[in-house]
């Protein structure tokens, strides 16, 4: 399906209602036909997604103090209860009302990583990596945003099948996170692999310092998923005290560097979540060139979690030596890391 012919809100409904998240699948079902709710998502920066966009806008409005009835449908402001009801007038009504404000923030926000529940998921491919290749490891995240997810294993993850824990891991840490087991293989657990540097490389880099940069991250969480809202909470609280190593601007221009600087003789791993999918075609094969040619000097790994349009997301481990490219698909998954089926 070409870009022109892809319709964002009817994608975004369907997995929106996929994702147990009904207040945006009934919401978008209905701006499919809105055209004046569509004009205004659609000022949004090129490559980003107008659906999220939107959505984020009225709920960081409503989570700083707009005053409103549209605030009833929101768990996330209610206690993890969502009023009953048509949302829709009320939505409409809100838009109409702070039009000037949403417009501003979709013209110049962007989408940013907020799920740290993809940690479970890095769990499992860090971990299996660790049976490949040498730690300690230097991890390099295109498109962190604050950087949830470059201390991963500072988070635990707990693994789940029919309501019983299967296996878990730092499961004292001060934030753990669940996910569904799915499949008849469990990930590889035990101690994580010691990591001697991360990296981010960060168009936009979210300073956790500003009170407004917290809480649009907590904007982008979708209200029916209270659990998830209160996750981002400990996670931010955890990153705040970290030192993260970010880098601003061009992911692709300054991996060069960010892979040279790594001694030739240690392991490197390039590693993303839901974040190549604004990239275009051309730059996904540039990170593809970039990553064969540091390979000639040393192999280069990359492990990858992105969701394919209609097919759930997919983990991939990829070995790039001597022009060679070796990959391998070891999961299959939810895209806020709610379920894995490991293939190993």
């Amino acid at each position: 399906m070409s870009e022109a012919s892809f319709d964002h809100w009817a994608f975004f409904a369907n997995a929106a209602q996929r994702m147990d998240a009904p207040l945006y699948a009934t919401l978008a079902r209905a701006i499919v036909d809105d055209d004046a709710l569509r004009a205004l998502a659609g000022k949004h920066r090129p490559g980003q997604p107008p659906p999220n966009l939107l959505f984020a806008a009225v709920h960081y409005l409503l989570l700083r103090g707009a005053d409103h009835p549209l605030r009833a449908f929101y768990a996330t402001l209610n206690g993890g209860i969502a009023g009953c009801g048509d949302p829709l007038p009320a939505f409409r009504d809100f838009c109409k009302i702070y039009r000037d404000e949403i417009l501003a923030l979709v013209a110049t926000r962007v989408t940013n990583t907020n799920e740290v529940g993809r940690t479970a998921i890095l769990h499992a491919g860090f971990r299996e990596l660790a049976k490949h290749a040498q730690a300690p490891f230097h991890l390099i995240e295109i498109g962190p945003s604050a950087g949830l997810n470059m201390i991963w294993d500072h988070y635990g993850a707990r693994y789940v099948k029919d309501g019983k824990t299967v296996t878990a891991v730092n499961s004292d840490a001060p934030l753990v996170v669940t996910c569904e087991l799915r499949g008849d293989h469990v990930p590889p657990v035990g101690p994580a692999p010691a990591i001697a540097s991360r990296v981010g490389l960060e168009l936009h880099p979210v300073d956790l310092c500003e009170p407004d940069a917290r809480d649009w991250l907590k904007a982008l969480v979708w209200p029916d998923h209270p659990a998830r809202f209160a996750q981002l909470e400990k996670a931010l609280a955890i990153v705040r005290d970290y030192p993260l190593n970010i880098i601003p601007g061009d992911a692709l221009e300054n991996l060069i560097d960010a892979l040279r600087a790594v001694p030739p003789d240690q392991t490197v791993c390039v590693y993303h979540t839901i974040a190549i999918y604004q990239f275009s075609t051309a730059m996904k094969a540039a990170l593809d060139d970039i990553l064969m040619v540091a390979g000639l000097r040393r192999p280069v790994w990359r492990l990858s979690m992105e969701e394919l349009r209609g097919h759930g997301g997919e983990v991939h481990l990829t070995r790039y030596s001597d022009g060679v490219t070796d990959e391998t698909l070891i999961g299959r998954c939810h895209s806020h890391g709610a379920w894995l089926e490991w293939l190993g």
